[in-house]
């Protein structure tokens, strides 16, 4: 079984451990909002299970989950504050606050990353400095997929071994507290976040299990991106461009990435190797929200932006409706410009949505180009994939080969694979092989 406990659903499929074939599904939808009750996951992954038909045959299972989010546990196991989210920018203050406290270098140098307001360490941060009581209740500091498998494996407030909790490499690497390098966290930087130490789940290697209280093996699951890359078979010299609620822009990679801007976080994948990854809060919204004003569905926006120009006439889209994150400015607000009695045309403006949206993962593609990884073809996946018009334009500002796999829920087939391949059933990915896997 594999999940994907992300943003807005749950998602579930049960898969033959050999032929990875989906055999059956569920899902079940999150509330909205940047702040959630954990609990509320709790009951969509096991609403879910129900909606898969039950865990009676699984033998093997592991969850990718979002990252970053903020799930603080008291020391009786018990959820202290709703969790927040990687999309809640609240906490952009304190990123300011770390950054100026340890430097922008020595962050990435300890970490792999700049924190910015997703990271979980920004969330402590502004935890302690808003919430002080709160802050002072946690014992311990989970991610979403920690949580979440903590609970499925028969933990919680009836059962409140924190020592219990685990994660992988891919989610540690985006909590700002963790190095890819050592695989130890950096406990000074959890202190200067939250006030104070705390229980931090063990971080389980790529070929590392656990089981739960029915015997079933539990893999170590993954973030959301490093699933992904698990599910679509992303190998070295590949960038996956997820075009989702967020956009990102992920490279399997050889060696970790440091960059001192910020612009590229240096995460780690799920099977050993390195996922330098850019991110950004609009993605496909971009082209709901143009879709909405033009008052068209999505097919009739395609063809109205295929019915365009390269570069729309001049029409140019920035596309920060809900702030950014790369580049980091969370009070950003979207804006027109060029706009003239001729460029300002219905075609025009949904040829400025594809491409202004496009544009902000290809300047991160370059980023991530500039730092030495090999980017040979891009692979690109998520709901804005299905757009005729993004398919088309997108090798003309990516600049390199797309190929468009199939839709897929590939965040919960790659946990999938990754629990097949914890049962001895072939590896997660074409990756995980040699050192890696050893």
């Amino acid at each position: 079984m594999g999940v994907d406990s992300s943003t807005q659903a749950c998602k579930v499929v049960i898969t033959d451990a050999v032929t990875g074939e989906v055999v059956r599904s569920g899902r079940a939808a999150h509330p909205a909002g940047t702040a959630v009750d954990p609990e509320a996951w709790w009951a969509a992954l096991r609403g879910a299970i129900e909606g898969a038909g039950g865990m009676d045959d699984v033998a093997a299972w592991a969850i990718g989950g979002q990252q970053h989010g903020m799930v603080a546990l008291d020391a009786h196991g018990r959820v202290v504050r709703d969790a927040l989210l990687w999309n809640d920018t609240r906490s952009a203050g304190a990123a300011s606050d770390l950054i100026a406290e340890f430097g922008a270098e020595a962050l990435a140098a300890r970490t792999g990353s700049v924190p910015v307001a997703s990271f979980t360490i920004t969330k402590l941060r502004w935890l302690r400095d808003a919430e002080p009581d709160n802050a002072a209740r946690v014992a311990a500091v989970a991610l979403p997929h920690d949580w979440l498998t903590w609970r499925l494996r028969g933990y919680g407030p009836e059962r409140p071994d924190l020592d219990e909790l685990v994660t992988d490499r891919s989610d540690a690497s985006g909590t700002g507290y963790w190095d890819s390098t050592t695989g130890a966290y950096d406990r000074e930087l959890l202190v200067a976040a939250l006030g104070h130490d705390a229980v931090l789940p063990r971080v389980l290697g790529p070929c590392e299990t656990v089981t739960d209280t029915d015997g079933r093996v539990v893999a170590p699951g993954a973030g959301d991106n490093a699933a992904a890359a698990l599910g679509v078979g992303a190998g070295l010299g590949d960038v996956v461009v997820s075009i989702g609620t967020s956009g990102t822009v992920f490279a399997v990679s050889p060696e970790r990435t440091t960059d001192p801007t910020g612009t590229v976080a240096g995460f780690a994948s799920a099977d050993g190797h390195f996922l330098p990854l850019v991110a950004t809060l609009n993605a496909a919204r971009v082209l709901d929200a143009i879709a909405r004003l033009l008052g068209v569905d999505h097919d009739e926006l395609s063809r109205l932006a295929l019915a365009a120009s390269p570069g729309a006439g001049g029409l140019r889209l920035v596309p920060y409706f809900e702030g950014e994150r790369t580049p980091n400015l969370p009070d950003a607000t979207a804006s027109l410009e060029g706009m003239t009695l001729a460029s300002t045309t219905r075609e025009n403006l949904a040829r400025a949505a594809v491409e202004g949206m496009l544009s902000g993962l290809a300047a991160g593609l370059d980023r991530v180009r500039a730092l030495g990884v090999p980017v040979e073809r891009a692979l690109l996946i998520g709901g804005g994939a299905q757009s005729a018009a993004v398919r088309e334009v997108a090798p003309q500002i990516l600049g390199v080969p797309v190929e468009v796999p199939a839709p897929a829920e590939y965040v919960a087939i790659g946990a999938a694979r990754q629990a097949a391949a914890a049962l001895g059933a072939g590896s997660p990915s074409a990756t995980l092989r040699g050192d890696a896997a050893r």
